[in-house]
């Protein structure tokens, strides 16, 4: 005899807000673009989650911690991988990120020891977990050597005053990127988008004139999150919004770029 059916558990968007800190405005942002579906809707717009919703958001952002834009996360729920299998691949590449944080936190601490007790810096210690070329090696990989070539060519022609020009610009986007993440404007914000258009152009003129196109400039997004350099950039008073420049250059991909 068949015992009898437990009711599945579902938790409201109240108790995801809460336990995961993830703001309401991003789990409907979630189901707008089509990674996440409530279970159910309730009276008055509530929404539940059930355990299978619960499962796709901590991939969600297992995925976002990895440094993926949410079109690239949405092919990857897509591929419909058994779950196990799928946690246990994301769980590895967690594991080989935190290995090599680990590192460079080691590292940064071996230095303040030296200096702490007059040693001597040793470079093989200093930068340990650092890896000066990805910025370029990234580059070359996803667009290829001459767009690497042609920003390089491009920055060494400009006068003192050009590069300081430029310069200003990014820290005024920086600025502006900051203050719209804090008042929590959705990526598709009139206001965000401006500052999106900006910073296209901005990216532009560092590619030599040349306009990236959608999938480069999402690409450059993801760099941003998925390198810690560019991470410290996008990061004013401890609060980093790497992510938010990342899902504002999307939305304008999807929207402007072919």
């Amino acid at each position: 005899m068949e015992s009898p059916r437990h009711p599945a558990r579902e938790w409201s968007i109240q108790e995801i807000v809460r336990s995961t800190g993830v703001t309401s405005r991003t789990l409907r942002h979630y189901q707008q673009v089509g990674l996440l579906a409530p279970s159910r809707t309730g009276h008055g717009g509530q929404r539940f989650y059930d355990g299978a919703a619960l499962l796709s958001l901590q991939r969600i952002l297992v995925l976002r911690e990895l440094g993926l834009g949410l079109p690239e996360i949405g092919r990857v729920l897509d591929e419909q991988v058994e779950t196990v299998s799928a946690l246990r691949a994301h769980a590895a590449q967690l594991e080989r990120e935190q290995e090599r944080l680990s590192r460079i936190v080691a590292s940064v601490q071996s230095t303040i020891r030296i200096l702490e007790t007059g040693g001597e810096l040793m470079t093989d210690t200093m930068f340990d977990g650092f890896d000066h070329t990805q910025h370029r090696e990234e580059v070359e990989e996803r667009w290829g050597e001459q767009a690497y070539a042609d920003s390089d060519l491009w920055w060494r022609s400009l006068s003192n005053a050009e590069k300081e020009g430029f310069r200003e610009e990014v820290d005024a986007l920086v600025a502006g990127f900051a203050d719209t993440s804090a008042r929590e404007l959705p990526a598709e914000h009139e206001e965000v988008q401006a500052l999106t258009a900006r910073l296209y152009t901005w990216i532009s003129a560092g590619w030599g004139g040349k306009r990236p196109g959608a999938e480069a400039f999402v690409g450059i997004g993801d760099m941003y999150v998925a390198d810690p350099r560019f991470g410290a950039t996008f990061t004013v008073d401890g609060r980093p919004f790497a992510e938010h420049v990342r899902d504002a250059m999307t939305v304008y991909a999807l929207e402007h770029l072919e």
